[in-house]
């Protein structure tokens, strides 16, 4: 049996287990007790697929027994290279069924180079993915490649979705060294294979970082720090069997594991992001009937400014819109209200997952500023920036540290990297910088990495770009440090506009009425027409830097003058 080298103890999971945050049920076992008890009620849904709780169980039971075929034992790592569809949530369960870790984190924007790279620091066995998929799909081979690989075992491709039967069959035909992706005759009886792994402390899930401060990292997560999750947020906001559930996130990303996680917990239908080719994200949600979404804060942006062009009054039946991943806007927050949809403003990381969020209940102010108090089974508190041993004073801006049953079980192959993430006192340190309000909750400052220093003084990007966002005229904000051999560094304020040109004046003068201080104030000035992001969607703002850097960008200096009274 494969061990993994994790943080999971006798003395860590037992409070877990005695408050009822862990409990003696894994995700496969989720989809067993659903089958049993709403087995012809819809639970999984792509463009192309609609499968009830039943037929996932009798998918995945086909799905676990080929891997077995296939000689895989408990904690042999299996990896999905696939858009969202129904296939990469079937390959994630059978994992959970036969002791597997999967690996579902593989993005649409890598390369087959930075695949390969990734697959032998896990010692894959097993490859799922999908022709044509990839950043460089048509100029590499993606089988030959693979075949470099010692570790690997098997390699099963899909034809591209949007392919009937015939085109299908004719394109992996001849492919050598590769297999069709199991599929399962939904109207025979089950398959037959070996017995279900009751160990919900076993690692079932390990999950590249997006690597925005630096190379991936890889989580270890076990199906009980995934499911205490999606068991709060499921009892805070009401989810139940009733619910749909939309992930515009794909669900290589976190939060279609957490959009996972709480179907799995109250039995709800998942839907994934995979409209059919011309139709848009706004006609998918409107066409499944979703009533909760979830995205980060550019699927929000986006789909609001669709929502005004199309002249509708609503989305559909959504009343709860799930936003995390970056600090979101006020405006895009406020946006919502107005529509009468929920924001549900959350903050976390695949380290913790979705652990900080606001409340239905809350006020407004609340929900626009702030991401909430911690969920049941997790601890936030703050640390000195400059000391992580050190409590923050009351009030002040710390990072931000947390402990309790989401967290990972640490990072895969990298003892080093896990322990340097804790601090003395055994708190998890995120590198985000946060700050309480006087009701305790959370208001997101940062990243510790991109606090801007300019003369000692510290300046915080996502201060400056809310409070860009709130023009009319801003689509999308980011504030970054650009190098400055007086002062250390300033601040670059770039944007992408919607409508006429935005005079740097005007949007300084906007930055000062909103409340920006003049020390605060940016000194260049950028126009995009897009920013560099992560598969997740959030700015990559390193790679601004770096353009800067090149001088593949060349910013307009720019200097706030205050207008005399």
């Amino acid at each position: 049996m494969g061990k993994l080298l994790t943080l999971l103890s006798p003395a860590m999971a037992r409070p877990f287990y005695a408050e009822g945050t862990w409990r003696e049920e894994t995700l496969y076992a989720c989809v067993v007790r659903h089958a049993r008890e709403r087995g012809s009620r819809f639970a999984l849904r792509d463009a192309h697929h609609r499968l009830t709780w039943a037929e996932v169980l009798h998918w995945v039971d086909a799905i676990a027994q080929v891997l077995e075929d296939d000689g895989l034992r408990p904690g042999d790592r299996v990896a999905v290279w696939l858009p969202s569809r129904v296939e990469s949530v079937l390959v994630f369960l059978a994992c959970s069924r036969n002791g597997y870790v999967c690996n579902p984190s593989l993005h649409q924007n890598y390369t087959v180079e930075e695949i390969v790279v990734l697959l032998g620091r896990i010692d894959c066995r097993v490859l799922f993915a999908q022709l044509g998929y990839g950043a460089d799909a048509h100029s590499s081979d993606l089988v030959e490649r693979v075949r470099s690989l010692p570790s690997l075992r098997a390699l099963y491709l899909l034809p591209r979705a949007a392919l009937g039967a015939r085109e299908a069959a004719a394109e992996l035909a001849g492919i050598a060294g590769a297999r069709s992706f199991p599929r399962a005759d939904l109207a025979a009886p089950a398959v037959g294979s070996s017995a279900p792994s009751a160990d919900p402390d076993q690692i079932v899930y390990l999950a590249f970082t997006s690597g925005t401060t630096g190379p991936p990292k890889g989580v270890m997560h076990s199906n009980n720090t995934l499911l205490a999750n999606g068991r709060a947020m499921v009892a805070d906001w009401g989810h139940h069997d009733q619910t749909v559930l939309l992930s515009l996130s794909p669900m290589s990303h976190h939060i279609g594991t957490v959009a996972l996680e709480q179907t799995l917990v109250c039995g709800c239908e998942l839907v994934v992001n995979d409209p059919r080719v011309g139709r848009s994200a706004l006609d998918w949600i409107v066409h499944t009937q979703a009533t909760y979404v979830m995205g980060v804060p550019t699927h929000a942006m986006d789909l609001l400014d669709a929502l005004q062009a199309s002249g509708a009054r609503s989305m559909g039946q959504v009343r709860v819109f799930y936003m995390a991943g970056s600090p979101i806007p006020q405006e895009t927050a406020q946006r919502f209200v107005a529509l009468g949809i929920k924001p549900q403003n959350v903050y976390g990381m695949t380290e913790n997952g979705s652990h900080q969020y606001t409340l239905p209940a809350d006020p407004n102010d609340a929900v626009v500023a702030t991401c909430g108090r911690a969920c049941r089974g997790y601890e936030v508190t703050l640390w000195s920036p400059d000391n992580p041993d050190q409590p923050a004073a009351p009030g002040a801006v710390g990072e931000i540290g947390g402990r309790g049953a989401l967290l990972m079980l640490g990072y895969f192959g990298n003892q080093a990297t896990t322990q340097g993430s804790f601090n003395a006192h055994g708190w998890f340190m995120s590198g985000d910088l946060g700050q309480f309000d006087e009701q305790g909750n959370l208001r997101i400052v940062g990243r510790k990495k991109d606090l801007i220093i300019r003369g000692g003084h510290n300046i915080y990007p996502a201060q400056i770009e809310d409070l860009a966002h709130r023009h009319p005229a801003v689509r999308k904000a980011a504030a970054f440090a650009v190098a400055d051999a007086r002062l250390g560094e300033k601040v670059c304020l770039a944007l992408i506009l919607e409508g006429p040109p935005l005079e740097p004046e005007a949007m300084l003068e906007h930055l000062a009425q909103a409340g920006l201080s003049k020390f605060d104030m940016p000194e260049y000035y950028q126009i995009l027409d897009s920013f560099p992001l992560t598969p997740s969607g959030k700015i990559l703002k390193r790679e601004l830097m770096e353009w800067v850097r090149s001088g593949r960008m060349t910013p307009q200096p720019i200097r706030y003058r205050a207008k005399e009274s």
